[in-house]
């Protein structure tokens, strides 16, 4: 499999800006999660970096292969590029069989080339090679999709937020078994999506495209636990944020009302505000901070429970085991578990 690299990547529509600048490094075998809102931009870049919208500026490397840059487009076709759409797509007319090999050459289609092969690759039976794709779930539909994309034997892998059709439980089958074929055969893949759950879980690395511009690349934890910006913070997961000051001559910790806590990054002194992690926040017997319990949401594994502090009469969400949330009109006390990050005040 290949690299991909791209550098200074702009693209506009109608005189409006979409990327601005995107400059993204993925290296071989790696599955990047590229993340974000809607309207982000997303979708642009993986239509960009397919060949199937031309850039207005900047570089795609393919394995050090220029396929997009000044007075050069390679189009999609020789770009060697799987690629599994929302939908799948497979043509209802075409056994699944007939729709993995589609793409390959008039001898390997005849021969059916591989396509045992690919089906055990993403889970499923050889028997599935002779059903229609309607007689599938939509969950085995996407497998099919991705056999499909694997069969030419692609330089990357193009995951257009290939889930977001499917049910819960199915998504989280689907997903694991997605990975796990992207795994064995050592494949290069994006998968595109807006569920910040499936891009921390599926990702070796995450990168954040917030208004058409790359804010943070990084490994899943990194991402999660280290976001860039407040903003990030609310988007990639739930985030309390609360007032609070850096200690004159003390970089590392901060002042606010669950007392002095560490910094994960140093900050010069002054008013900042402060994210915690909602499962940071922990019930205890000896916690700095009250607050009364207002509204509890039982999950089953977990609950999420909304507080008001005494401190600043703030609203808290946390998290909590199932099996152990406070009622609502009860009294707790709390503290934070493990360090924070600090933002400059507004």
């Amino acid at each position: 499999m290949s690299e991909l690299r791209v550098t200074s990547l702009t693209k506009s529509f109608d005189g409006q800006p979409v990327l601005h600048g995107v400059d993204l490094s993925v290296e071989k075998g790696t599955l990047l999660a590229l993340l974000g809102p809607s309207g982000s931009g997303k979708t642009t870049l993986l239509r960009v970096l397919c060949g199937f919208e031309r850039a207005d500026g900047g570089t795609v490397e393919i394995d050090g292969v220029r396929v997009a840059g000044p007075g050069v487009h390679v189009p999609s076709e020789a770009r060697r590029i799987g690629y599994v759409p929302q939908e799948g797509a497979l043509f209802p007319h075409l056994s699944v069989a007939d729709n993995i090999v589609f793409g390959l050459p008039r001898a390997q289609r005849r021969a059916r080339y591989r396509v045992d092969e690919l089906l055990a690759l993403v889970g499923l039976p050889a028997a599935y090679g002779e059903r229609a794709p309607q007689a599938l779930s939509g969950g085995q539909q996407q497998r099919v999709a991705l056999a499909r994309a694997l069969a030419p034997s692609p330089s990357l892998v193009m995951l257009d937020e290939p889930f977001s059709s499917l049910d819960a439980a199915l998504r989280i089958e689907t997903r694991e078994a997605v990975a796990t074929a992207l795994a064995a055969t050592g494949a290069t893949a994006v998968l595109v999506t807006h569920d910040q759950s499936e891009a921390l879980s599926l990702g070796r690395e995450v990168a954040v495209l917030w208004q058409g511009r790359l804010v943070q690349m990084d490994t899943p934890e990194a991402v999660y636990r280290r976001p860039v910006s407040r903003e990030l913070a609310s988007f990639v997961g739930d985030a309390v944020i609360v007032p609070g000051s850096v200690i004159p001559g003390d970089s590392t910790h901060v002042r606010c009302q669950f007392g002095t806590l560490p910094i994960a990054c140093s900050i010069d002194a002054g008013a900042v505000d402060v994210m915690i992690r909602p499962e940071q926040i922990r019930i205890t017997d000896d916690g700095e901070v009250h607050a009364s319990v207002e509204k509890v949401v039982f999950y089953g594994h977990d609950a999420s429970v909304m507080l008001r502090s005494d401190a600043g009469s703030h609203v808290l969400q946390i998290r909590v085991a199932g099996h152990s949330y406070p009622r609502v009109g009860e009294r707790v006390a709390l503290s934070v578990e493990g360090d924070v990050v600090v933002y400059p005040g507004i």
